[in-house]
Protein backbone atom coordinates (compact mmCIF):
# COMPACT_ATOMS: atom_id res chain seq x y z
CA UNK A 1 0.00 0.00 0.00
CA UNK A 2 1.72 3.42 -1.09
CA UNK A 3 2.18 5.90 1.96
CA UNK A 4 0.84 9.47 1.08
CA UNK A 5 1.79 12.01 2.94
CA UNK A 6 -0.82 15.04 3.02
CA UNK A 7 0.00 18.41 4.46
CA UNK A 8 -2.88 21.38 5.15
CA UNK A 9 -4.99 18.09 5.88
CA UNK A 10 -7.86 20.06 7.10
CA UNK A 11 -8.13 22.98 4.66
CA UNK A 12 -10.50 23.02 2.09
CA UNK A 13 -8.20 21.64 -0.64
CA UNK A 14 -6.41 19.14 1.75
CA UNK A 15 -9.50 17.64 3.47
CA UNK A 16 -10.81 16.72 -0.02
CA UNK A 17 -7.95 15.12 -0.80
CA UNK A 18 -7.65 13.66 2.01
CA UNK A 19 -11.21 11.79 1.57
CA UNK A 20 -10.11 10.38 -1.50
CA UNK A 21 -6.77 9.21 -1.22
CA UNK A 22 -8.79 7.46 1.90
CA UNK A 23 -11.18 6.26 -0.39
CA UNK A 24 -8.96 4.38 -2.59
CA UNK A 25 -7.17 2.80 0.08
CA UNK A 26 -3.95 4.25 0.25
CA UNK A 27 -2.35 5.04 3.83
CA UNK A 28 -2.36 8.60 4.43
CA UNK A 29 -0.67 10.81 7.08
CA UNK A 30 -2.44 14.21 6.97
CA UNK A 31 -0.47 16.78 8.80
CA UNK A 32 -1.85 20.03 10.03
CA UNK A 33 -1.11 22.57 13.27
CA UNK A 34 -3.52 20.71 15.42
CA UNK A 35 -3.49 16.86 15.43
CA UNK A 36 -7.18 15.61 14.56
CA UNK A 37 -8.99 12.54 15.37
CA UNK A 38 -9.28 9.58 12.75
CA UNK A 39 -11.60 6.54 12.73
CA UNK A 40 -10.20 4.99 9.45
CA UNK A 41 -7.58 2.26 9.26
CA UNK A 42 -5.73 4.13 6.88
CA UNK A 43 -5.89 7.07 8.35
CA UNK A 44 -3.76 9.05 10.71
CA UNK A 45 -2.74 12.78 11.54
CA UNK A 46 -0.24 14.66 13.21
CA UNK A 47 0.03 18.03 14.54
CA UNK A 48 3.23 19.44 13.04
CA UNK A 49 4.29 23.29 12.67
CA UNK A 50 5.53 23.01 8.76
CA UNK A 51 8.41 25.50 9.59
CA UNK A 52 10.03 23.10 11.78
CA UNK A 53 11.83 21.71 9.76
CA UNK A 54 13.36 18.47 11.26
CA UNK A 55 9.55 17.21 13.23
CA UNK A 56 8.07 18.00 9.60
CA UNK A 57 10.60 15.69 8.37
CA UNK A 58 10.54 13.03 10.72
CA UNK A 59 6.84 12.60 10.26
CA UNK A 60 7.18 12.81 5.95
CA UNK A 61 9.67 9.99 6.72
CA UNK A 62 9.43 6.53 4.72
CA UNK A 63 6.27 8.15 3.01
CA UNK A 64 6.10 7.59 -0.85
CA UNK A 65 4.90 10.77 -2.11
CA UNK A 66 4.11 13.71 -0.17
CA UNK A 67 1.12 16.13 -1.34
CA UNK A 68 1.69 19.63 -0.73
CA UNK A 69 -1.63 21.78 0.07
CA UNK A 70 -0.09 24.41 2.46
CA UNK A 71 -1.90 27.91 2.27
CA UNK A 72 -2.06 30.43 4.96
CA UNK A 73 -4.98 32.13 5.65
CA UNK A 74 -5.87 34.58 2.92
CA UNK A 75 -6.56 37.16 5.56
CA UNK A 76 -2.65 36.82 7.40
CA UNK A 77 -0.95 40.07 7.12
CA UNK A 78 2.47 38.79 6.28
CA UNK A 79 0.35 36.62 3.75
CA UNK A 80 3.39 36.42 1.31
CA UNK A 81 6.24 35.89 3.29
CA UNK A 82 4.41 33.22 5.06
CA UNK A 83 3.46 31.11 2.03
CA UNK A 84 7.31 31.59 1.06
CA UNK A 85 8.81 30.71 3.93
CA UNK A 86 6.42 27.71 4.48
CA UNK A 87 6.65 26.32 1.18
CA UNK A 88 10.44 26.64 1.75
CA UNK A 89 10.34 24.48 4.66
CA UNK A 90 8.24 21.90 3.14
CA UNK A 91 10.66 21.79 0.42
CA UNK A 92 13.56 21.20 2.58
CA UNK A 93 11.70 18.68 4.96
CA UNK A 94 10.73 16.56 1.81
CA UNK A 95 14.16 16.69 0.97
CA UNK A 96 15.71 15.75 4.36
CA UNK A 97 13.19 13.37 4.79
CA UNK A 98 14.53 11.14 1.71
CA UNK A 99 11.19 10.86 -0.17
CA UNK A 100 11.72 12.12 -3.69
CA UNK A 101 8.34 12.87 -4.67
CA UNK A 102 6.55 16.31 -3.98
CA UNK A 103 3.24 17.46 -5.16
CA UNK A 104 2.31 20.75 -4.63
CA UNK A 105 -1.30 21.92 -5.02
CA UNK A 106 -2.29 25.39 -6.32
CA UNK A 107 -0.47 27.62 -8.51
CA UNK A 108 -3.26 28.27 -11.18
CA UNK A 109 -2.65 31.97 -11.81
CA UNK A 110 0.92 31.23 -13.25
CA UNK A 111 -0.90 29.71 -16.60
CA UNK A 112 -0.54 31.95 -19.49
CA UNK A 113 -4.01 32.66 -21.23
CA UNK A 114 -4.21 33.28 -25.12
CA UNK A 115 -2.67 36.01 -24.70
CA UNK A 116 0.67 35.13 -23.20
CA UNK A 117 -0.09 36.86 -20.24
CA UNK A 118 -0.26 34.77 -17.03
CA UNK A 119 -4.17 34.73 -15.59
CA UNK A 120 -3.15 36.61 -12.43
CA UNK A 121 -2.42 39.28 -13.98
CA UNK A 122 -5.23 39.90 -15.64
CA UNK A 123 -7.85 39.45 -12.70
CA UNK A 124 -9.00 42.40 -10.93
CA UNK A 125 -5.99 43.37 -8.38
CA UNK A 126 -8.10 44.13 -5.69
CA UNK A 127 -9.76 40.26 -4.99
CA UNK A 128 -8.94 38.61 -2.03
CA UNK A 129 -6.88 35.65 -2.90
CA UNK A 130 -4.48 37.55 -5.53
CA UNK A 131 -1.84 38.57 -3.04
CA UNK A 132 -1.84 34.23 -2.45
CA UNK A 133 -2.39 33.73 -6.23
CA UNK A 134 0.91 36.25 -6.33
CA UNK A 135 3.12 34.42 -3.93
CA UNK A 136 2.64 30.76 -5.33
CA UNK A 137 4.00 32.16 -8.77
CA UNK A 138 6.82 33.21 -7.04
CA UNK A 139 7.44 29.93 -5.31
CA UNK A 140 6.56 28.52 -8.28
CA UNK A 141 9.66 30.19 -9.85
CA UNK A 142 11.71 28.95 -6.94
CA UNK A 143 10.51 25.50 -6.91
CA UNK A 144 11.45 24.72 -11.11
CA UNK A 145 14.50 25.13 -10.15
CA UNK A 146 14.94 22.11 -7.66
CA UNK A 147 16.90 19.35 -9.00
CA UNK A 148 16.65 16.81 -6.03
CA UNK A 149 12.64 15.94 -6.11
CA UNK A 150 10.49 14.56 -8.35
Amino acid sequence: MKKVVVIGATGFVGSQLINELVRRNFEVTGISRNKQQSDRDNLSYAGVNINEVENLATVIKGSDVVISAFSPAADQPNLIEDFLKGSKAIQQAVKQSGVRKLIIIGGAGSLLNDEGRQIVDTLPQDLTFIPKAKAARDYFEIIKKEEDLD
